[in-house]
């Protein structure tokens, strides 16, 4: 039988996350010890209290049937988080939407919102479930360039007066992956504006809301005056509460766009396994305590390899919150020649920043997912491997 693939699949092609992946298989089944530093999945396990919360749910026969969305008791604590945590009163009936974490949401969010051939503003470098979503509608994306002498913050002012015009969504992450910037009110209020003159309709990620550092706390788009005119805010609790593979997350803001979300994803799914939903309720209703501990790991492990790499001759920005670093390589190399020298010297992977958009050559991303003392040893590893001379 001969098997043909759609013409969308020309887009799928193989990352480079998988092909990094199977360059560390190779070298495992060599016997070399590797220390991954690529993939940004939490290490750590959820709180003991969301366990519990879960456990007790899986034994209810009650809880095993369609959940065909977000429960009124995960609206209202979606509702009642954002009160506490921002002072942004969100109505739980129409202005929440369950997601089956924010990939799902992610990926979708074009298809409800883009023609084929419509333009979308993404970040560059950003997050890849971007694209992907934009491939997906057939739409197109016009990458807005995230640079060091602009804060990595998008300009505005350089995107053509065309494309603004032809735009219907814009992408946002702050903090960022892989850039782990963090975006002000001032920034916020320029882009609502943008919206609002060209009508443009702003996604919000807001996936790594939790993880801050030395009281940089990040600000929610929708706390700030007209957001919810022009868009919405989706969180997740993959790194926020350790939860990455019981998938959940929910998207709120513009009575609007959820209510068309809302209607596609009936189409899609039937919604997340209803002891996943009273686990999210716990995180979110009793996860303060969670996220500050949480928080002192991270920065423990970000000023180590910050610290560690620049005391042997890799001087990298420290970041103000995320669990990223982004860390320019070293004159002479490309990103993904540097990463390759660090699998093959020094048994340690990183991804490179050209996987995530065309400005993220020159930059390599290092995910804060192992502990103090394996990633000192990364460091050493990367000393001894002599390519930093």
């Amino acid at each position: 039988m001969h098997i043909t693939y759609s013409n969308r699949m020309n887009a799928f092609h193989a990352s480079i996350f998988a092909e990094l992946a199977a360059y560390k298989k190779k070298k495992l089944t060599e016997g070399v010890k590797m220390i991954d530093l690529s993939i940004g999945s939490p290490d750590l396990p959820p709180p003991l209290f969301i366990k519990k919360a879960l456990a007790n749910q899986v034994l209810d026969d009650d809880q095993y049937g369609y959940s065909l969305g977000g429960t009124s008791k995960f609206q209202l604590a979606v509702s009642s988080h954002y009160q506490k945590q921002y002072s942004v009163h969100i109505e739980p009936e129409h202005e929440v939407l369950l997601m089956m974490g924010s990939q799902d949401g992610l990926v979708h969010f074009p298809m409800a919102f883009a023609n084929p051939g419509d333009i979308v503003l993404v970040p560059d470098p950003g997050y890849t479930a971007y694209t992907a979503g934009i491939e997906l509608a057939g739409a197109k994306p016009y990458f807005m360039p995230l640079t060091k002498e602009n804060g990595f913050l998008p300009d505005l002012s350089i995107i053509p007066e065309d494309i603004a015009y032809q735009a219907k969504l814009m992408f946002l992450n702050f903090p960022g992956n892989p850039v782990p910037a963090l975006a002000d009110e001032t920034f916020f209020k320029k882009i609502i504006a943008f919206a609002k003159k060209h009508n443009i309709i702003v996604l919000h990620d807001f996936a790594y809301s939790e993880l801050y550092f030395e009281g940089n706390k990040p600000i929610s788009f929708l706390s700030v005056e007209g957001a919810k005119d022009v868009g919405v805010e989706m969180s997740s609790f993959s790194k926020n509460y350790n939860m990455a593979g019981s998938r959940i997350g929910y998207l709120a803001g513009n009575q609007q766009i959820i209510h068309a979300m809302q209607q596609l994803k009936s189409n899609l799914d039937y919604g997340v396994f209803l002891p996943i939903q009273a686990a999210a309720i716990q995180a979110l209703e009793n996860g303060e305590e969670f996220c500050e501990q949480s928080r002192r790991i991270y920065q423990q492990r970000r000023d180590v390899i910050i610290e560690g790499l620049t005391s042997i001759g890799w001087p990298i920005d420290k970041p103000d919150a995320g669990m990223f670093i982004w860390a320019e390589v070293p004159d002479g190399w490309t990103s993904l020649q540097f990463t390759y020298e660090l699998i093959e010297k020094a048994n340690v992977v990183v991804t490179p920043g050209h996987a995530f958009g065309p400005h993220g050559e020159g930059y390599v991303r290092i995910a804060l997912v192992q502990e103090v003392e394996v990633l000192k040893e990364a460091i050493l590893s990367i000393e001894k491997a002599n390519i930093l001379k």
